[in-house]
Parts: C-alpha cells; structure tokens; sequence
C-alpha cells in the first residue's frame, strides 16, 4: 500500500502561481505511476494530470498550458506547479498512486486517499 501526504495549497490570486507537493511512502514497487486530481465544492472529483513510469505526461484540458506535473524519483515526490491560477481552479487537491489494469489497459488510483491540501483562488 502507498500512503500520500499532500503539501503546498493556500489562497492565491487570480493569476497567481502555486506549487503542491505530493511526498508517498510504502510500496513505491507496486504502482505504475502518480497522478493530481480536484474536487471543488458540489462536483466530483476529476483528474487534473498524471505522470506515468517511463515518463508519459497527461493533463486535463482545463489545465492544459497552465499546469506541470514532475516527479523526484529519489525523494518519492510529485509536484503539480500550477501557474495563471483562475477561480475555477479552487478545489481540494488530491494526489494517488496509479496502477495499471491489465485487462483494460488503464490507470486507476488506490482506494485510499490522502487529506488533500485546500487551492482557493479569489481577489
């Protein structure tokens, strides 16, 4: 099991620039790659970029331009830098483990979820 610990929300601007900081333990052997997503109030929770083993990049296309997500291999971290920063933007953002389904050739996130770390964005 890979347990998360995210870091790095607060309020910003609009335009402002953030960077979250995803730090996982446990079981790094057994997962496929790591990946951001956001719930905002009253919405379901969306993926908002994932970094895949061997380095397969994807964003959501709200993001796309704006948002970079990175990985520190040797400190078991993932970022999500996040620049020019909109209302919509403000959610709880969450990071997870992806693991690869065999038979549909997927990604899914662990069952288990971590705190998240609040992103309000508002003059």
């Amino acid at each position: 099991q890979v347990q998360v610990v995210e870091s790095g929300g607060g309020k910003v601007q609009p335009g402002g620039s953030l960077r979250l900081s995803c730090a996982a333990s446990g079981s790094m052997y057994s997962i496929n790659g790591m990946a951001w997503y956001r719930q905002a109030p009253g919405k379901e929770r969306e993926l908002v970029a994932e970094i895949i083993s061997g380095g397969r990049i994807s964003y959501a296309d709200s993001v796309k331009g704006r948002f970079t997500i990175s990985r520190d291999n040797a400190k078991n971290t993932v970022y999500l830098q996040m620049n020019n920063l909109k209302p919509e933007d403000t959610a709880v953002y969450y990071c997870n483990a992806l693991r690869l389904n065999l038979a549909s050739g997927r990604y899914y996130p662990s069952p288990t979820w971590g705190q998240g770390t609040q992103v309000t964005v508002s003059s």
